[in-house]
């Protein structure tokens, strides 16, 4: 782990033992018997019913033995004080042992028994290796979760909280309250919202000139360039930090993705943001997109007004979650100052 990495994840193991909703810092299903009014038997607050892609839900009580799938539900489940029995494998930015260095403190922070890790290599579902964690309920809002899967889980008797609406698309905001919602803990879950966005909104007010400025967040990834539109989650974050989206940014966009687009080298120099936010897995890769001929078309990138966040577990950390919000906020922060210092400089 490198020491920015080292850093982060110690603000997470911070912020998920303080600021964050725990539960006593118990054991991965110790929470499940914290029920409203001490009910340990319908438990209190339940049924719950959650209406998404395949149908309908309901989760009769509240759930003893979590599973997560997707991006989120694990960090959110975490950041609620329980650790999981399943979670999916993190390929990208995971490691050795496949699990983001921020659910790792989360885990080690909260104790308790490390969960099965579930083969996410090829996103699909190995139904089997989720039957063998004997799960009360799968927590998949923000996935790649298919039909067949759902219906191979839901056959096996496991209540599912599959997409609201499209696969891979529901808001970081809801991941987290359904999260709640499903472990029986909304409340906190709203709460925990209302404090990552506190987290944002302090990080805006301590720097004023973000406000107005325009951005656009790109990724020159060898023979494609993109540029992300507004629909993107992490995109929002630097809205909500108050930059503004580059008019260019949607007048190029082709329609081809709902969160990207991608831009030929000839209208690179159309892209008219005063800062530039970008992503490289390694430094020389970053190095690149700094001084290419066809990046320097780039007015802002010419002018070096960019901010980059640089490594695999940092670039995987950049799309919002329970823990990594706080965990890269404060990288995020300090590119974007510097980036913007040279922009209006």
């Amino acid at each position: 782990m490198t020491s920015l990495s080292t850093r982060a994840a110690s603000l997470a193991a911070l912020t998920v033992a303080g600021a964050l909703v725990l539960s006593g810092c118990a054991g991965a299903n110790s929470a499940a018997d914290d029920t409203a009014g001490g009910d340990t038997g319908a438990s209190a607050g339940f049924p719950v019913t959650f209406e998404h892609i395949y149908g309908e839900t309901t989760i009769e009580t509240k759930p003893e033995r979590i599973a997560t799938w997707g991006w989120g539900a694990t960090d959110a489940v975490l950041a609620l004080g329980i650790v999981p029995v399943a979670i999916a494998s993190m390929d990208y930015g995971g490691g050795d042992n496949r699990i983001t260095p921020w659910v790792e403190e989360a885990i080690a922070d909260l104790g308790g028994e490390e969960p099965v890790i579930l083969d996410n290599a090829t996103y699909e579902l190995k139904v089997e290796e989720l039957l063998a964690a004997d799960a009360d309920v799968l927590i998949a809002p923000y996935s790649g979760l298919t039909q067949e899967e759902y219906d191979q889980v839901t056959d096996a008797g496991i209540a599912v909280v599959a997409p609201e609406e499209a696969l891979w698309s529901t808001p970081w905001r809801d991941v987290i309250t359904e999260t709640g919602k499903a472990i029986g803990l909304e409340s906190e879950a709203e709460q925990l919202v209302a404090d990552l966005d506190q987290q944002v909104a302090d990080a805006a007010a301590e720097n004023p000139d973000f406000a107005g400025t325009t951005i656009a967040f790109a990724d020159d990834d060898v023979d494609t360039f993109y540029l992300y539109l507004p629909a993107d989650p992490r995109v929002e974050i630097l809205e909500d930090l108050g930059f503004v989206t580059a008019p260019s940014v949607t007048a190029l966009d082709t329609g081809e993705s709902t969160f990207y687009t991608t831009v030929s080298s000839e209208n690179l120099d159309q892209i008219d943001a005063e800062v530039i936010f970008t992503q490289a897995e390694l430094e020389a890769d970053n190095e690149t997109f700094l001084t290419s001929a066809r990046t320097q078309l780039i007015p802002a990138v010419a002018k070096g007004a960019v901010g980059a966040i640089v490594g695999e577990e940092n670039v995987a950390a950049i799309s919002p979650t329970a823990l990594t919000l706080p965990w890269i906020l404060p990288s995020i922060v300090e590119q974007l100052a510097a980036a913007t210092a040279v922009a209006k400089g």
